[in-house]
């Protein structure tokens, strides 16, 4: 499923295709003649403005993306497999496989209760970290790994950067919230958008490329069985929560104290 950084890249690319133009075709939204008036990226989902107050909401999920081509480009997927497509002067964007395509109602994307419920964003400009701790807080006895990815708590982090994140703060995944202060939670919170916002910009912070070394990608993500890179032991894969998502972990460096390492 993509995470938040890859739909604000999204929505960067969108945005710049489709704001301030008009919608000359459309098919999957009622929106011809109107336009768009920004493009925002709200946790995992996507939302794109228009001049009468609706907005389309998207949500990815493991099947979904927005492509953008000039009119009578080809298209990469079959039509058939359109769930919108936006069409302009200049761009046509199409959204295919979205699980979730749909037009709402003015305002309507303040009073949806799924996207009301979302917890701050982790790579909005104005990130409210005070209020995703206390949100992460609430979920006491649920574990770290489970509760980082609780959109309702902090949107927009995934299995991904649930992962490298805990290791690179030596936190254990499976240790309750309850055990994490609420400093180490902040450093969680901080690392996580560190490295969101690093690959929004289509870079690897400066230390992280440091220590990864040449080719390094991931400190433990679809790492199970390899070495971990800092002190050789192997990593781990479990599966984590009702939805059973991966959480992959050093056993070594993220023991099972339910803190930080010190």
């Amino acid at each position: 499923m993509p995470e938040g950084d890859t739909i604000l890249r999204a929505a960067r690319t969108l945005g710049r295709a489709l704001e301030g133009r008009r919608i000359l075709r459309s098919e999957g939204a009622d929106v011809e003649e109107r336009t768009v008036t920004r493009v925002e990226a709200r946790g995992k989902n996507l939302l794109v403005h228009f001049d009468d107050g609706r907005a389309l909401h998207t949500h990815m999920r493991m099947t979904g993306s927005w492509h953008i081509y000039r009119p009578g480009e080809r298209w990469q997927r079959p039509a058939s497999r359109a769930r919108v497509v936006l069409e302009t002067d200049a761009y046509v964007a199409v959204c295919f496989d979205a699980p979730v395509a749909r037009l709402l109602p003015s305002g309507g994307d303040r009073r949806d209760p799924g996207l009301a419920s979302l917890g701050p964003d982790v790579l909005a400009p104005g990130f409210d970290l005070r209020e995703a701790v206390a949100r992460l807080r609430r979920l006491g006895d649920v574990p770290i790994g489970e509760a980082l990815v609780a959109q309702s708590a902090v949107a927009g982090i995934g299995n991904v950067y649930k992962s490298e994140t805990l290791f690179l703060c030596g936190v254990d995944p499976f240790g309750p919230v309850r055990d994490v202060s609420d400093d180490t939670l902040s450093r969680i919170l901080a690392k996580a958008r560190e490295l969101m916002q690093a690959s929004v910009d289509g870079r690897v912070p400066t230390a992280e490329r440091r220590a990864l070394g040449r080719g390094g990608r991931a400190w433990v993500y679809l790492r199970s069985g390899q070495p971990c890179r800092r002190c050789g032991a192997k990593i781990r894969m479990r599966r984590q929560g009702e939805a059973g998502r991966s959480t992959y972990w050093c056993p070594s460096c993220q023991p099972r104290s339910g803190g930080a390492l010190v």
